[in-house]
């Protein structure tokens, strides 16, 4: 792919203005045109930050041996330094509202909603309808509040762990007035839109999910935790339990995991929506979860970055 199309690319993906990213390459809104009209071409040391950010919204093709391990030791020094960040998001109704508003606005867009950031804040914290918008978007995005608020709930209180009961929970209130059938199993086979990937026979799902709630509930050290985070949620998602709802479903459980270990809500951008899909495909395929678990260690990391 040229370098033009893969700055397209990157716009369409991204949704900023040609000076946005111009700024983010340190150059001007000129230069930037030009090189995606292909009247001019970037330095070398321009078209590596083009590749860079290209393969962080579309992913890689490898990855280095240590790039991993280098990552965990960032997310185990950032662990140290906010030994209790559970507690610091729920004193601070500010940073609350901010992740409540990113984990919601990026889950909800990762599965097709239309609200940019700005709408999905008035709905949020003001009660404002949005014109030209659905029933369902406002009630996924109000309902996706409200199962957080219960989470963090939950968390608050020491529990961590997760069982089916708690599953079919989270998915009655993501799907409340929107699914008939919130909070049950689905009862027919399904395909993942655009994925090779094979989901479990529905007369499975009960047995799959039993072994879900074991490998996720398992103890681990810190610095197995994404690994951790990657498998429990290739696991999950093929499985697949319900008629709609899954990936947001298998989110809020990683938000679950990660906390349990003094780590922060995962902040999956919706930007990163095609490498996520990639990486997790990669794990339910080939059994290869190192791409989602340096995918989730970023993911971490920006949630981190929300707190300095």
């Amino acid at each position: 792919m040229k370098i033009s199309q893969k700055l397209q690319a990157i716009l369409k993906s991204t949704g900023l203005t040609q000076t946005q990213l111009a700024q983010k390459f340190g150059v001007s809104f000129v230069s930037l045109n030009r090189w995606i009209s292909e009247k001019s071409s970037p330095r070398r040391s321009a078209v590596l930050a083009i590749e860079q950010m290209f393969e962080e919204y579309f992913g890689k093709e490898s990855i280095m041996p240590d790039e991993v391990s280098k990552k965990i030791t960032t997310l185990i020094a950032l662990h140290k330094k906010y030994p209790r960040p559970l507690k610091t998001l729920l004193s601070r109704k500010d940073l609350y509202d901010h992740f409540v508003l990113l984990l919601t606005y990026n889950t909800n867009s990762i599965e097709g909603s239309t609200f940019n950031e700005p709408e999905v804040r008035a709905v949020l914290f003001d009660g404002i309808t949005i014109p030209d918008k659905s029933v369902v978007e406002h009630q996924e995005a109000k309902n996706h509040q409200a199962a957080l608020g219960n989470l963090f709930k939950m968390l608050s209180e020491g529990n961590f762990t997760i069982d089916e009961i708690l599953i079919k929970k989270l998915h009655a209130i993501l799907m409340n007035g929107i699914l008939p059938n919130a909070g049950a199993y689905r009862t027919h086979s399904v395909r993942v839109t655009g994925s090779s990937v094979v989901t479990v026979n529905h007369q499975s799902i009960e047995k799959r999910i039993a072994e879900y709630v074991a490998i996720v509930n398992k103890d681990v050290e810190i610095s197995d935790v994404p690994n951790l985070l990657a498998k429990s949620h290739a696991f999950f998602e093929q499985i697949h339990p319900f008629s709609d709802g899954n990936g947001r479903v298998g989110r809020l459980l990683l938000h679950i995991t990660a906390i349990k270990y003094g780590l922060l809500p995962i902040i999956i951008r919706k930007e990163k929506k095609i490498a996520y899909y990639r990486y997790l495909e990669r794990a339910q395929t080939l059994d290869n979860n190192a791409f989602l678990e340096s995918f989730m260690i970023d993911a971490l990391l920006d949630s981190f970055k929300q707190l300095q």
